[in-house]
Formats: structure tokens, C-alpha cells, sequence
């Protein structure tokens, strides 16, 4: 059992030696890009919810 879970880790250690890691710029890039996302997205949804939110209150003072 032991020489199963050891033989599992080399086989995953010698798969990852062989996967094609991007620079470092380009991750930090991505990241970067993904984060100004996300941002934008929330203040978004932001923006629509208080709309409608001000929307529902009109409508429903009536």
C-alpha cells in the first residue's frame, strides 16, 4: 500500500516536470488583467442592483 502512494507521487512529480509553465510576466499579467475584472464586473452589479433597487422603491411607494 505505502509503495502505491509513493509510486503515485513520483508518477505525479515527473507529469508536472513535463507540463509547460508560463513566464512569470505572463502570469502576473493574467492575474492583473483577472483582478481589474472582477472589479469592474462588481462595480457593475453594483450599479445595476442600486438601480433597480431605486426602481423597486419607486413602484412600490405607490
Amino acid at each position: 500500500m505505502i509503495q502505491k502512494i509513493k509510486d503515485y507521487f513520483r508518477a505525479v512529480i515527473a507529469e508536472a516536470k513535463k507540463v509547460s509553465w508560463p513566464p512569470w510576466q505572463q502570469v502576473a499579467a493574467f492575474t492583473a488583467l483577472i483582478l481589474m475584472m472582477v472589479v469592474a464586473l462588481a462595480l457593475y452589479l453594483g450599479l445595476v442592483d442600486t438601480v433597480v433597487r431605486a426602481i423597486l422603491s419607486a413602484l412600490l411607494k405607490r
